[in-house]
């Protein structure tokens, strides 16, 4: 098997894994308040970075996380994980996942707005038809609407912020010690949250902490195959295979939490997934350094 294919194993293993991670967050969301579930997912996080930093000998903490675009990454992170598991809570998994994938979409829009980066028609077309998918799964002002699934938006939006500003993260910090910074903002947000909305936490019972931890081991995993498949193949030929994480979600729904999505959504989502999977798969090709060819005794790059 070529490394491109034993990428795209890892890139689907990777999505089922998250997958099951949302299913127990779903779960457990319907058990306890928001900011308990958010701080305790937190501290387990932020735990197995910080044994990762300790066995590379590397500090939980520098000065470095005070730079402005790391502080705005924790910030984004935290918005879009109180917004998403809110939406986990009170919606669908289905819709909330199918919505959770228009997020490359809104990072070529964020690039190209907040970044100055240069979007060509395809990749502007992928947008305008990814969106045309969030609103079909929305469906404004009909009976089908979920107000949950505002909070799912708002996720976007946050997830948007913290990948965008990501980009701009000093190269010397490295990629566990933002990882634990990242969990630890999300304790602070979910001990802010939990004092903001007066709700006393909840005893946790065996089952709960079995699900907790099955939250953390499949999300380390989920992260780790997902490195894996980044390291391994070629970007363009990996990227598409980021959308099968929208079809785990829609089966595990389905079985766990007996959710029967109907045409228009499944309509929707296919639509996300199409343009998402094309946009992530055209920027890829776009970055990619052009291969260059003799002329005249001279180097002249392949103009795309």
């Amino acid at each position: 098997m070529t490394d491109n294919g034993r990428a795209a194993l890892f890139m689907t293993a990777s999505m089922a894994m998250f997958a099951i991670e949302d299913a127990f967050i779903k779960a457990l969301a319907q058990a306890m308040p928001v900011w308990q579930l958010l701080a305790m997912t937190g501290i387990l996080g932020m735990t197995v970075f910080w044994l990762r930093l300790a066995r590379r000998r590397q500090p939980l903490w520098t000065r470095a996380l005070l730079h402005p675009m790391v502080v705005l990454r924790n910030l984004g992170e935290v918005v879009g994980a109180i917004s998403f598991v809110t939406a986990l809570a009170i919606g669908e998994l289905s819709s909330t996942s199918a919505i959770l994938q228009v997020l490359p979409l809104t990072l070529v829009l964020g690039a190209a707005l907040f970044l100055g980066e240069k979007v060509g028609w395809r990749r502007w077309a992928s947008v305008v038809v990814g969106f045309a998918g969030v609103l079909l799964i929305l469906r404004p002002g009909t009976a089908a609407f979920q107000p949950a699934m505002i909070w799912a938006l708002l996720g976007v939006a946050g997830l948007t912020m913290r990948d965008l500003a990501t980009r701009r993260v000093p190269k010397g910090v490295p990629s566990d010690q933002l990882s634990a910074s990242a969990y630890g903002a999300m304790v602070l947000g979910g001990l802010a949250l939990g004092l903001a909305s007066g709700q006393s936490a909840v005893a946790v019972d065996p089952w709960q902490l079995g699900l907790l931890g099955g939250t953390v081991i499949f999300g380390v995993l989920g992260y780790a195959t997902l490195v894996a498949a980044s390291r391994l193949g070629e970007a363009s030929s990996v990227a598409p295979f980021r959308y099968t994480r929208l079809a785990f979600a829609l089966f595990v729904a389905a079985v766990v939490f007996g959710e029967r999505p109907d045409l228009p959504m499944l309509l929707g989502a296919g639509m996300i997934a199409l343009a998402g999977g094309y946009a992530m798969w055209r920027e890829a090709r776009v970055r990619r350094p052009p291969p260059a060819e003799p002329v005249d005794g001279m180097i002249r790059s392949v103009q795309r």
